[in-house]
């Protein structure tokens, strides 16, 4: 048993140490708390400076109800009437005009405009000023009609839609938007965990194969040890990175929760994030990624060079992404029947079943039905592993298909 923790403790502080592993989480922790920190960010780059649009028409109208529009929707965009063309394209090329509109008004007196400047990138202020023209044509139009403002307020007040389910313990709409966007996140951090650290087994077994240090390590240890060894000792490194990043987003969110409301932060439920899910994301997480970790050891134990592993590993990561897109389908109708039936087949499960426990409220006999065929796929994949794995680690030459799984097969068998 020593020889077993020799192993997992090796696997963990060699990873650790890695220039690979130090950068990667140095530069996700800067993300987190960039991303914690971003309406502060935004505010650092936010300078004062004022676009002015140049604006002409022959009556000299436009540019009056142009500023009364835009003064309510934009601060840093103001109009600017000129009375001539001439010389205002070459001003704006200079910088001194964001832009020069050329606003037009037909027979009945509807606006329509021309806007010209050096570069069309900026999308904001050119869809604030065609929003701009646009209340002007709808205010001219509805004044024609004889509507009053508040004939005209009614005609655009929102209708009022409840959505209610009949179901008590059917999650509210409020709730249901909440959860979609929390279980969108832990989603994506459930498929890249799992692809990286599964991944990152498969790759060290083949890199001490590439080296020949395997020969000396099955000398010492059982192959079935070192493979377990590995695959906890990523484990142990797995949660020892997303515990600090975990710890770093926390407090970096926590000293801005006064400017995490609404927009996104609303959708996402920031501050309002329901124990249970926390605890359903952990459960399968870990069996997700022990699930696909016992798949990549013996899967990266058939190759010889790290040039192999890519193509070798290949069904895993078409696996994992498979059942990350359903989850992505999922996301929109968590009550399909597909997604129902996806959410029992252990390969998808760890993501689509976590979809439908963050999002619905489903007896618990399919929780602990589902994670019970994931506990029974993880032990019989361990089992069929630790075989093909005593065989691999043997292999040399060179491995690009799955049929090298029956060489190693023949190799534990003659041992």
């Amino acid at each position: 048993m020593n020889k077993f923790f020799v192993i997992l403790f090796h696997t963990y502080l060699s990873k650790l140490k890695s220039k690979s592993f130090i950068i990667t989480t140095i530069i996700t922790t800067l993300l987190i708390v960039g991303v914690s920190n971003i309406q502060s960010i935004i505010e650092v780059f936010d300078t004062d400076d004022q676009k002015i649009i140049a604006v002409y028409d022959e009556e000299n109208r436009a540019a009056p109800l142009l500023e009364e529009q835009l003064s309510a929707s934009s601060e840093s965009v103001t109009i600017e009437q000129v009375t001539d063309v001439s010389g205002v394209e070459q001003k704006v090329e200079e910088g001194e005009y964001e832009g020069l509109l050329t606003v037009t008004f037909d027979e009945q007196g509807l606006p329509s405009g021309e806007y010209q400047a050096s570069s069309i990138t900026d999308s904001a202020t050119i869809t604030l000023l065609e929003q701009a023209l646009q209340q002007i044509k709808i205010g001219v139009a509805t004044s024609q009609m004889g509507l009053t403002q508040e004939q005209i307020a009614t005609l655009y007040e929102p209708i009022n839609f409840n959505v209610t389910a009949m179901e008590e313990s059917a999650k509210s709409e409020e709730e249901l938007n909440q959860a979609r966007g929390l279980v969108y996140v832990l989603l994506f951090v459930i498929y890249f965990s799992v692809i990286l650290y599964a991944s990152m087994i498969a790759t060290e077994v083949a890199v001490e194969k590439s080296s020949r240090v395997m020969e000396i390590l099955i000398s010492s240890a059982s192959p079935i040890m070192h493979m377990f060894g590995k695959i906890l000792g990523i484990a142990l490194l797995s949660l020892t990175q997303l515990t600090f990043w975990i710890v770093v987003g926390y407090f970096s969110m926590s000293n801005n929760l006064d400017g995490m409301t609404g927009g996104m932060f609303e959708y996402f439920g920031v501050g309002d994030l329901p124990v249970s899910t926390i605890i359903y994301a952990i459960v399968f997480f870990l069996l997700g990624y022990f699930l696909f970790a016992t798949f990549a050891a013996f899967l990266g134990s058939l190759v010889s060079r790290i040039e192999e592993i890519q193509q070798m590993i290949m069904p895993m990561t078409l696996l994992i992404v498979a059942g990350f897109m359903i989850s992505m389908f999922g996301l929109s109708n968590p009550d399909n029947s597909f997604i129902q039936v996806t959410s029992f087949i252990p390969f998808f499960a760890p993501m689509i079943m976590f979809l439908r426990v963050g999002m619905l409220e489903i007896p618990v006999w399919e929780i602990g039905l589902s994670i019970g065929i994931l506990v029974s796929t993880i032990v019989l994949l361990a089992l069929f592993g630790a075989k093909v794995y005593r065989g691999g680690v043997l292999m040399y030459g060179k491995s690009s298909s799955l049929k090298d799984i029956k060489k190693a097969l023949q190799l534990t068998k003659e041992k």
